[in-house]
């Protein structure tokens, strides 16, 4: 189970680690990807708003990357990582969330609509993986 949890993870917190670094350095290639929303579909504000959240992200999301590595390999230090790591992921999916359906509800353009559903799905998985991991983790530790 910890290989396939730990491999779960891996996969997941890479996409989003990943995908922010690339959005961080990269914005066009971002754009290309579809990683990021397109400049011209977004308000300014919000262009402005994703793109220091990706900076942030780079920094701080390669936590739950490194649990999964140490899951997987059977290491006990996981959890720590874990913990740091799924509540990061978590205050990053509760965010995303939070902050998209507040412009939305205001309404800013914050991207097309297939791109809004697909940020919304992976949030959620996210902030999913996230909530499971710091109670895997929390169990290991007791």
């Amino acid at each position: 189970m910890d290989i396939l949890w730990g491999s779960v993870i891996l996969v997941l917190s890479l996409l989003a680690w990943g995908g922010q670094a690339i959005a961080w350095l990269a914005p066009t290639a971002a754009e290309r990807f579809g990683l990021i929303e397109e400049r011209s579909s977004v308000e300014p504000v919000y262009w402005a708003d994703i793109r220091g959240e990706a900076r942030w992200d780079t920094l701080t999301l390669w936590t739950l990357v490194i649990a999964g590595i140490l899951l997987i390999f059977g290491s006990d230090e996981w959890a720590y990582f874990g913990l740091v790591g799924g509540g990061s992921y978590a205050y990053f999916a509760g965010r995303g969330v939070s902050a998209r359906m507040a412009m939305q509800r205001r309404g800013f353009r914050i991207g097309t609509p297939s791109n809004i559903r697909v940020g919304y799905a992976f949030l959620i998985v996210w902030g999913v993986m996230a909530l499971v991991t710091i109670a895997m983790a929390i169990n290991q530790l007791r």
